[in-house]
């Protein structure tokens, strides 16, 4: 029997599990921001209640019997122990709040992306596969205001408005990625990041780049969005190799 079939006496324990690997494996991938940046995932019908990481854990470290419960609607919630702290609160309080099809969302500063938040064109063009996954599916937040705190994230949450879109690159700051599962919005996150570092190391060639044309650009965007089961089974492999490790990221 795997860990992650081990369920202990705890709500939501497959969707805690799904987050404690992604937590995890962002981390084996040098994606994290030391013991900040947050994950979120809803888990009541309207977004309002949604499970995160506690306050200021390393995501190397966070395991599924970690997660912390927020309520949006209430902020009391900052009171509990290792709640989360008023920017993870303000940004993503403010996505479930006023995004109920955020199911989930991931705020990181990984490197590459964040090399595209600071750019003066914040867009990510279709250069690559990759890269045409994210046609049409980007919104940038051009007005940073400082920390993320509760006016800030509201702010933030707004820009989502087209559910259409999935990815915010948030101008001299870092991404938000949104999806409907843990999987799907990790898998998200994961190719933005890959494809942004093929774009940030394009550009320090100085050379002419090669972007495909809107028509190709949409159209893979298309095919790869309908691609059947990619997001499940990776999140899948990840897991699997955590178990196979003996990692206790499922505890």
């Amino acid at each position: 029997m795997s860990v992650t079939q081990l369920q202990p006496n705890m709500e939501h324990w497959q969707e805690r599990v799904d987050l404690a690997a992604a937590f995890r494996w962002t981390a084996r991938l040098d994606m994290h921001e030391g013991v900040s940046n947050h994950f979120s995932l809803s888990i009541n019908e309207d977004g309002s209640r949604f499970l995160m990481n506690p306050n200021q854990v390393h995501f190397s470290r966070i395991r599924a019997s970690d997660m912390i419960v927020v309520d949006a609607n209430d902020p009391e919630t900052l009171q509990g122990p290792n709640a989360p702290d008023p920017t993870a609160w303000g940004l993503h309080g403010g996505m479930h709040r006023h995004c109920a099809h955020a199911r989930c969302a991931m705020h990181i500063h990984s490197i590459h992306a964040t090399v595209l938040a600071c750019l003066q064109d914040k867009v990510l063009p279709p250069l690559d596969q990759n890269a045409a996954m994210f046609y049409g599916r980007q919104v940038v937040d051009d007005s940073y205001g400082g920390l993320a705190f509760e006016e800030e994230g509201a702010r933030c949450a707004q820009l989502f408005d087209d559910p259409k879109k999935f990815v915010m690159i948030m101008g001299n700051h870092g991404i938000m990625v949104i999806g409907d599962t843990v999987a799907q919005t990790f898998n998200r996150m994961y190719f933005f990041e890959r494809a942004c570092e093929v774009y940030v190391r394009a550009l320090q060639t100085g050379q002419p780049l090669s972007i495909l044309p809107d028509e190709i650009a949409a159209k893979t965007a298309d095919e790869i969005e309908s691609y059947p089961e990619q997001d499940i089974r990776h999140l899948a492999e990840l897991k699997a190799i955590l178990d196979s490790e003996g990692s206790d990221y499922a505890d």
